[in-house]
């Protein structure tokens, strides 16, 4: 990233540090999207963590409806601009005229979006007692999900970056691959900021999704699998891409570390709500494709824990039988921690501070192919969604479920659609087979008889079906389309 010829600012109480090997980018550098000690082939899960201190920061648990207001003090973006000189309200500014033109050009803006008990559904899968089901609804997002939250955290990070002269080259394109909600996210939130956007999808894609991007003046480029390979084509591209001077503009966490930022707003929702009603949440299943979403949910929880805000409950994740390979990475993981003597396995909560627990993470983090490797056929499932070839943000959500007892979940296109038809009839919510895939996980929880009928249990319905999406998917339409 080239640096401007202006004073050096720094980020006070902030920093952003290498997960994998460790590397603390400097003060003054700019927008530390990937690891500067990446180099391909190295093995080593390199993925850029933003760190906070919290001493002085102020967690907003009530307040402005727009999460990227209430809970600014927990942004990386939000001190680089106080350390430059900016007021709090000049912050406040940028993010509610981005907010502004987010709504112009979607129609909805960013909210605190609802996350309540669900007393229908609760009482139809027998949960009457003092917990009940939670659901988190993103079906009313910007660009229809959940996604647009981590692309705004970005776009907030680079616009403060090149406000306060420490970027030189604004028109830079941003690159993602997707053809799914991440991409409709991503060219909403590009064209709200007035940013070139370039999209890479597979030949798979939506032919709604494709117009909606040329609407919304995305560069699309459809990538061809080639026969014999494994990975995912588009990413392939992406990769090109970035070399060759785009940003990341992407949910995940590998590509682009700050992607976790704005995801992790749902955590502190989620917290802040709970600590409003004087609740508290036992579980929380979620599912994984890329692995952001956990990624980030794990993130705002914990950090609003750490501001004496809720507490962090179990972790259970949810993959397809079409594709599962964090729970290949998590059941690996296990294998080792168990061989340093670790106690390890549902239920238990494991210490990451104790010596042999640290250790083995960093070892695991230094030989990434031995735990999180591309499935070795192409995933197909109706939950479209969660069909990554790889969970590239895994071993962050393997240190959440270990730390919380929490395991890993795989389950068939039969009990997707029953989730899926659950969640529309116990709700008024049009959810899709990936935004119920939770619901999914937690049927097969429930059968399996690991949870108490007086747990508090939540998930996430996160993303609205699309025109183009039929409640009964034909055999072309159950083809992988990833989002």
């Amino acid at each position: 990233m080239t640096t401007a010829t202006g004073p050096t600012t720094t980020a006070v109480g902030v920093s952003v540090v290498c997960a994998g090997c460790g590397y603390h980018a400097s003060p003054g550098e700019p927008f530390p999207i990937r690891c500067p000690r990446r180099i391909a082939g190295d093995d080593i899960d390199h993925v850029m963590t933003r760190v906070i201190d919290q001493t002085g920061v102020i967690f907003h648990p009530t307040g402005d409806p727009n999460p990227f207001v209430r809970f600014r003090e927990m942004f990386r973006a939000y001190h680089v601009a106080r350390a430059a000189g900016w007021s709090d309200g000049r912050y406040v500014g940028l993010v509610r005229r981005l907010d502004d033109a987010v709504a112009a050009v979607d129609g909805r803006r960013f909210g605190v979006t609802p996350f309540e008990r669900i007393g229908p559904l609760s009482d139809r899968l027998g949960f009457t007692g003092r917990g009940g089901i939670w659901v988190k609804d993103e079906t009313g997002g910007v660009a229809g999900s959940h996604k647009a939250r981590h692309l705004m955290g970005i776009i907030l990070e680079l616009l403060v970056e090149e406000e306060t002269g420490r970027l030189a080259d604004p028109t830079r394109p941003l690159a993602i691959a997707s053809c799914g909600n991440a991409a409709l996210a991503a060219a909403t939130v590009a064209r709200a900021a007035g940013r070139r956007l370039l999209v890479f999808v597979p030949t798979t894609a939506e032919p709604g999704v494709l117009a909606r991007l040329g609407s919304l003046g995305a560069e699309v480029a459809v990538c061809l699998r080639r026969p014999g390979t494994t990975g995912d084509p588009t990413l392939e591209r992406l990769e090109g891409a970035i070399v060759s001077g785009a940003v990341p503009f992407t949910c995940q966490g590998n590509e682009n570390g700050l992607a976790i930022e704005g995801g992790a707003t749902l955590g502190y929702e989620i917290a802040a709500e709970l600590a409003r009603t004087g609740r508290v949440l036992d579980r929380l299943v979620v599912q994984v494709g890329g692995g952001a979403l956990a990624s980030a949910c794990i993130q705002g929880l914990r950090e609003a824990a750490d501001q004496g805000v809720g507490s962090l409950p179990r972790i259970d994740t949810v993959q397809t039988t079409g594709a599962w390979p964090l729970k290949r990475a998590h059941e690996r993981v296990v294998e080792r921690l168990r061989a340093a003597g670790a106690d390890v396995g549902p239920g238990i909560r494991v210490d990451l501070a104790d010596p042999a627990v640290k250790t083995v993470f960093s070892e695991v983090a230094r030989h990434r192919s031995g735990y999180m490797w591309p499935w070795e056929t192409e995933p197909r499932s109706i939950a479209h969604g969660i069909l990554d070839d790889e969970t590239y943000d895994w071993l962050a959500v393997v240190r959440g479920m270990v730390a919380t007892g929490g395991t890993t979940l795989v389950v068939d296109e039969a009990t997707l659609a029953e989730a899926n038809d659950l969640a529309r009839a116990s709700t008024d919510l049009d959810a899709d087979h990936t935004a119920t895939a939770g619901l999914a996980g937690f049927l097969a929880l429930l059968r399996s008889g690991d949870v108490e009928p007086d747990e508090a249990v939540a998930i996430l319905l996160t993303g609205a079906r699309r025109a183009d999406q039929p409640s009964a998917p034909s055999h072309e339409q159950k083809e992988r389309s990833r989002s």
